[in-house]
């Protein structure tokens, strides 16, 4: 046989390549390079998906934000993200690249923070995402749930207590409201809340909590058991009763840490409420903002995917020709390219509206769900597109589809989302199913 490379296995014995290269002692094969189709994703693509040169409605301070991101994402966390992403692992050793950003924060003005506009701050998360959903969902719980959570809700001592080592992340924040059986409902939480003498002492279950395994606070949302409303409390990862388990096995972002989160009698003092949270409505101030936010992941993945594809149909031959040669190829890789455009767009007129202080609720709603599906779609076509190299990680496309899986759900699910815009240009809501059909199936 004709090959360096000859191995005979007997029965059910395995033999891995480190272990053929020991035996023979010959160096371990790069199947990158034994196998060369196309240019990985660790060798990030240059940006291909600005067709409408939609850069020209930022500002200066915003490209700034842009260029910045993108450098770093592409130099200090492609190379990794995929060993990372397949171990289940977040690579601590960049936090520090990540602060260096100073994007952390956000639109917070004071206390250390950046104060961005939200333009430039989701122009800045849809950077990140566009190497690595993960990161991007890690910097979106820190700065845009926890962070905001107590600038806008929190008192003056919170703000000076903690934004300046969140901002530098020095710290690491989560962001607690979701249960084991209250998610889209989440306004029916059951932790609990009960008052004693200094302070409150919290009983209760939290799930699907990004960062919750190694934050150093953690923001938590209980029933006040006397007056039944949704307060906010600051707790610390080592309070008594306090315990995080990470969740296991995801096929989504499987960098972040989502965790499980038990309250045992966990007190936390009269100092650590946060003063700004008094019902679930409260809530609602920041989860406007986060959902404007999370709508620019969806769109920074896209055009990631589609980066990847403009390269991959360059580079990939088939029948003698490069796969960006054959018409079904190009309609699709135009149908991507065309939804990136109009995802940007819709998320760049929200981002106006949110400063123009006019946008609704139901028009962050609209835009993250709308938003989502779309890159559905266009991840959909990717994916199509690398054929089998778009079932491995790779390639980005197969870890990026599965990464947006768990975005279209967070943050509101599509179905939800869609309901609370319903609810808004309607005036009726449909979240509960009526009365009558409840009777009914008793």
């Amino acid at each position: 046989m004709s090959s360096d490379y000859h191995f005979v296995l007997r029965g059910t014995d395995e033999i891995d390549e480190t272990a053929k290269s020991s035996y023979f002692n010959l160096p371990a094969l790069d199947v990158s390079l034994a196998f060369p189709q196309a240019t990985p994703a660790s060798q990030f693509p240059p940006c291909a998906s600005d067709y409408y040169q939609l850069d020209d409605l930022l500002n200066s301070e915003e490209r700034v934000v842009r260029m910045k991101v993108r450098e770093c994402m592409e130099k200090e966390i492609a190379p990794i993200m995929t060993k990372y992403w397949e171990k289940a692992e977040f690579p601590f050793h960049v936090v520090p690249k990540f602060a260096a950003l100073r994007i952390s924060g956000g639109t917070i003005k004071g206390y250390g923070c950046p104060g961005l506009s939200i333009t430039a701050a989701a122009i800045g998360l849809a950077e990140v995402a566009r190497v690595d959903a993960s990161c991007s969902t890690f910097i979106l719980v820190h700065s845009c749930l926890t962070m905001l959570t107590i600038a806008l809700c929190g008192s003056e001592a919170h703000k000076q207590k903690y934004l300046p080592s969140l901002a530098q992340l020095t710290s690491i924040g989560c962001w607690a409201l979701t249960e084991p059986d209250y998610g889209s409902d989440a306004s029916a939480l059951r932790t609990m809340a009960t008052k004693v003498e200094g302070g409150w002492i919290l009983e209760g279950q939290k799930r699907w909590i990004g960062n919750s395994t190694f934050a150093d606070l953690l923001v938590i949302f209980a029933r006040n058991t006397t007056t039944n409303q949704i307060n906010g409390y600051i707790v610390k990862k080592n309070d008594p009763g306090l315990t995080s388990t990470k969740i296991e096995n995801k096929i989504g972002l499987r960098m972040v840490q989502n965790g499980d989160i038990i309250l045992k009698k966990v007190f936390v003092p009269d100092e650590d409420r946060l003063p700004g949270v008094n019902s679930f409505k409260d809530t609602s101030k920041v989860l406007a903002v986060s959902r404007v936010m999370v709508s620019w992941q969806p769109i920074g993945i896209s055009m990631g995917v589609y980066d990847m594809c403009h390269r991959y149909l360059m580079e990939r031959k088939q029948f003698g020709a490069p796969l960006a040669a054959f018409q079904l190829n190009q309609q699709k890789l135009v149908q991507m390219l065309g939804n990136v455009q109009a995802m940007t767009l819709v998320g760049w007129r929200l981002c106006k509206l949110y400063e123009k202080g006019t946008m609704t609720l139901g028009q962050a709603s609209l835009a993250k769900a709308w938003i989502s599906s779309k890159a559905r779609e266009t991840l959909s076509l990717g994916r199509e597109l690398l054929g089998g190299n778009g079932t491995v990680a790779d390639f980005l496309v197969a870890k990026a589809f599965c990464d947006l899986e768990p975005i279209y759900t967070y943050e509101g699910t599509y179905d939800i989302n869609t309901l609370v815009t319903g609810r808004e240009i309607t005036g009726i809501a449909s979240f509960k199913p009526a009365l009558s059909a409840q009777r009914s199936r008793l």
